[in-house]
């Protein structure tokens, strides 16, 4: 045992019925480090008890993909059908995830759910992603692959290409989160992305009704809008694109005036709050009780990366939200954290902060 997890042991020693919140504020520990010590305390067999690990009540619950991401640069012109020169990186992504991280960032109690292989992959990912989120419930499968995503940037950091392995979160089913149904029964908010098969959204989505839980719902691409549940009913946000947008309401959205009806037709299927992200454009957004409107992108000199904008656009949306903010402060919210993020090279930039984000937000 190291240090940390000796000292939580002493904790528990002291107080049995301790919650993960008071130990993690006595080590001045974040609550998502404070979990995973806990979860190595118990596959060490230092801990059998179960009275100190009562659910957390209103933590932010993300469903979703936990990838790790490599990027090519290609410098010059992107030429298909033969070798483009490029730099390369890698980073740790996937929809779920990264609005994990933001939220985390933010300041929020925040547990992810996912499925992942037994590799060196997921190692990567748990290491850069522990810090900010419970990673206790992350169901490792050993004959399966971590989820994968390669994209190929051009010079002005605009995706020319990509492509994904994300076969392991067909394994991301309805038995799989009944095992852990006591945790979904204390959530404050639920966050998916598409990734998830439908089944899982549906059972999700009921879980959310039956327990008034608020629902998040983000799609990941435009063939992934097949996972969709029927209807709308118990989301409280949806969050799409244009071309996602289009695939759901069937027509094309290119004016003012298609935005405004696509956004009245998600409402029609349930939704209680839409979102529909133009790129340059801005965004469009409308509520049960809030007209169509317009919100304009912030300007921004140059693009250094535009993966993981949107994420970062959908978690200062849902933070500011939380925080009990009008729909147009928090997509003011989401709209400057997006900005920051295209200019960063970070998928999730490592500056991000709750106080910070106050400060942007004012500038």
């Amino acid at each position: 045992m190291n240090e940390r997890e000796q000292a939580v042991l002493a904790l528990i020693r002291q107080n049995p019925f301790m919650s993960q919140q008071e130990m993690a504020d006595k080590m001045n520990l974040s609550r998502p480090v404070l979990a995973n010590l806990v979860s190595s305390l118990t596959k060490q067999g230092k801990i059998v008890g179960r009275a100190y690990i009562l659910p957390e009540e209103n933590e932010i619950i993300c469903i979703g993909g936990a990838n790790l991401d490599r990027k090519f640069h290609v410098r010059g012109t992107v030429q298909l059908g033969t070798s483009n020169p490029a730099s390369s990186s890698f980073s740790v992504g996937g929809v779920g995830r990264n609005i994990a991280e933001n939220l985390g960032r933010l300041n929020h109690g925040v547990t992810l759910l996912t499925t992942a292989g037994k590799d060196a992959d997921w190692l990567v990912i748990q290491e850069a992603s522990e810090p900010f989120m419970n990673l206790r419930y992350v169901e490792q499968l050993p004959d399966a692959a971590t989820g994968s995503y390669t994209a190929i940037m051009d010079e002005q950091g605009e995706l020319a290409l990509a492509v994904a392995n994300m076969e392991v979160y067909d394994l991301l089913l309805p038995s799989l989160l009944k095992q852990h149904e006591a945790m979904l029964m204390n959530a404050g908010c639920f966050i998916m992305d598409l990734n998830c098969p439908k089944e899982t959204v549906a059972y999700i989505q009921q879980v959310a009704i039956a327990r008034g839980i608020s629902l998040v719902i983000v799609p990941v691409s435009s063939p992934k809008m097949n996972r969709l549940p029927d209807t709308l009913q118990g989301v409280t946000w949806f969050i799409c694109n244009t071309d996602e947008a289009e695939t759901i309401v069937g027509h094309a959205i290119d004016n003012e005036a298609h935005y405004e009806k696509a956004l009245q037709q998600l409402l029609l299927l349930g939704a209680e709050h839409v979102i529909i992200t133009a790129g340059g454009k801005g965004v469009y957004a409308a509520s049960t009780s809030i007209a169509p409107s317009h919100f304009a992108a912030k300007v921004i000199e140059k693009i250094e990366d535009v993966t993981g904008a949107g994420d970062a656009f959908v978690s200062a949306v849902i933070h500011s939200w939380l925080r009990g903010q009008t729909l147009e402060t928090s997509i003011d919210a989401g709209l400057t954290n997006a900005k920051k993020t295209l200019g960063s090279p970070y998928t999730v930039r490592p500056e991000l902060s709750e106080e910070l984000l106050k400060i942007e937000m004012e500038e």
